[in-house]
């Protein structure tokens, strides 16, 4: 029995349930990033491993991608998809136990390999579900998955963060992607689902003229080689496009909750109110461009090639990363003093001796903020007004003396430092002295 004829409406929800893949997947890999600072400073993790566990992700994800594609190819996308939403939802709720470093490590290497599937599974939904003149809009749909992704991981993994803890939002998050299986159950276990996502022969599409052509229909065991693909010169073009934004993109995504806390003095929990930016304005993009090309490939005499005029403008935007740090921050990233040595600080350089309301008597920094904030004055437990004579600028030192009773002599106010002329001292038997001293 054949079926009734797709409509653009049906088409587009297997696209966007696609998207909403991508969403969950970026949900569960960027809670580490938006974590790291809290992660970071109770697992005794730096800056160099903490690099070493986004490194791992990234590489287990370019190994497993081009072997995930081939299986997707052969199981197709609506089991491959569904399969692997499950497997790194599982690794995803482990980091929750996760003890050391080298615990995390594998757990990272683990999701990448999870998630490799994601995006071949999600890009050939859009190939397979969307007509020609609608793939660049639905490509376009479908990387703001990854990026809606982004936004919802930051508010959601410091809310729970903040109520329950790190660990807590690694199962919460990882929880969360489950809504994904019952959507996608809805849309893809459907006749119209088998008809479109699971692999056929070539000479067997269920609605000749409406789905796509090319060599992913072809049926499961049947692989025209590499050497096509790799002459095809699109593929060069991509390829180039996203090794050049590749790493401005992912230094925003990944690292920014620690450039916060670290150039700002934000909060671990606070970063999450800011994250969000970054993805957003990567949807509006992804949306604006994807129309803009499918608005160009629906001209006549369209050729089929790219449109460097778009490519050209997306650079120079994503070239703007190179002025992060030429931002100043809005305050000093180190700690500020105790107030009451900020007062003094503050206070009208005047001669140390001098004390009035107008430039008071400047005092040391207690011994707690002495370590973190360095003090102007010289080694000495005292007070600039009460250092030695020898350490004031215009003296001249001179050697201790003491009196009879074992007290340093005194010394009047007005005093320039010099000692005393010594007097002798009456014996002290003589009571006539002792009265009249």
């Amino acid at each position: 029995m054949e079926l009734p004829p797709i409509t653009r409406r049906q088409r587009w929800a297997f696209a966007l349930a696609a998207t909403f893949t991508m969403t969950i997947s970026y949900v569960d890999r960027q809670t580490l990033a938006v974590l790291a600072p809290r992660v970071t400073a109770e697992l005794g993790i730096d800056e160099i491993r903490f690099g070493l566990l986004l490194s791992a992700f990234s590489v287990a994800y370019l190994i497993g991608a081009p072997l995930s594609g081939l299986w997707i190819d052969r199981v197709g996308a609506r089991r491959g998809l569904l399969v692997a939403v499950c497997a790194w939802t599982v690794v995803a709720a482990l980091h929750t136990v996760a003890p050391s470093f080298a615990a995390l490590l594998a757990l990272r290497v683990a999701l990448g390999f999870a998630e490799s599937p994601s995006f071949p599974g999600a890009a050939q939904t859009v190939q397979r579900a969307l007509l020609p003149e609608d793939r660049a809009r639905g490509l376009g749909v479908l990387f703001t998955g990854s990026s809606i992704g982004a936004m919802i991981a930051p508010p959601l993994a410091t809310a729970i963060m903040a109520g329950f803890g790190w660990r807590m939002a690694f199962l919460g998050t990882a929880i969360a992607g489950l809504v994904w299986v019952p959507i996608w159950l809805a849309v893809a276990w459907t006749r119209r689902g088998v008809a479109l996502l699971d692999p056929r022969p070539a000479d067997s599409f269920p609605h000749p003229g409406e789905t796509p052509d090319g060599a992913a229909f072809r049926s499961p065991g049947r692989f025209a080689g590499a050497a096509p693909l790799l002459r095809n010169p699109a593929l060069w073009r991509a390829l180039v496009l996203i090794v050049a934004s590749a790493p401005a993109i992912s230094f925003v995504i990944l690292w920014s909750s620690k450039f916060l806390v670290r150039t700002y003095g934000l909060s671990p929990v606070d970063v999450g109110r800011y994250l969000w930016i970054p993805p957003l304005c990567y949807d509006l993009g992804s949306v604006l461009f994807g129309d803009l090309s499918s608005r160009r490939a629906r001209r006549n005499g369209f050729d089929g090639s790219p449109d460097r005029g778009l490519i050209a403008v997306a650079a120079c935007l994503t070239a703007c990363v190179a002025f992060m740090p030429r931002m100043a921050p809005p305050r000093a990233p180190w700690p500020s003093p105790p107030s009451g040595w900020s007062a003094a600080r503050g206070s009208t350089r005047s001669s140390p001796t001098t004390s009035s309301p107008a430039s008071p008597r400047r005092t040391s920094p207690p011994a707690a903020a002495s370590a973190r904030w360095p003090s102007p004055w010289p080694s000495s437990s005292r007070c600039p007004s009460s250092a030695p004579p020898s350490r004031r600028k215009g003296t001249t030192a001179a050697p201790p003396s003491t009196s009879a009773s074992g007290r340093s002599p005194a010394r009047s106010p007005g005093s320039s430092g010099a000692r005393p002329p010594r007097t002798r001292s009456p014996p002290p038997s003589d009571p006539a002295t002792k009265l009249h001293s």
